[in-house]
C-alpha cells in the first residue's frame, strides 16, 4: 500500500482520494462507453412468451366454445 496524503495533508492510508479522483477524473461517459451492449436473450424469451400465451389462451378458448 502506498502511503498518500489528502488534499489537506493528511494521511491516507487506503488511498481512497487518489481512487475517487482517478473516478471523476474518468466521469460516467467514459464508464457507460467501456460497458457491453445489452444481449437480445431476454427479448427474445419474452416474445416467445408472449407467443406461447396467445397460444394458449387460443386453445383454451376454442375448447370452450366448441
Amino acid at each position: 500500500m502506498a502511503n498518500t496524503q489528502g488534499p489537506e495533508g493528511n494521511y491516507d492510508p487506503a488511498g481512497s482520494t487518489q481512487m475517487f479522483r482517478a473516478f471523476v477524473d474518468d466521469g460516467p461517459q467514459g464508464r457507460q462507453q467501456q460497458s457491453a451492449p445489452a444481449p437480445s436473450g431476454p427479448r427474445i424469451g419474452l416474445i416467445i412468451g408472449v407467443v406461447v400465451a396467445v397460444v394458449v389462451v387460443a386453445a383454451v378458448a376454442w375448447l370452450a366454445l366448441a
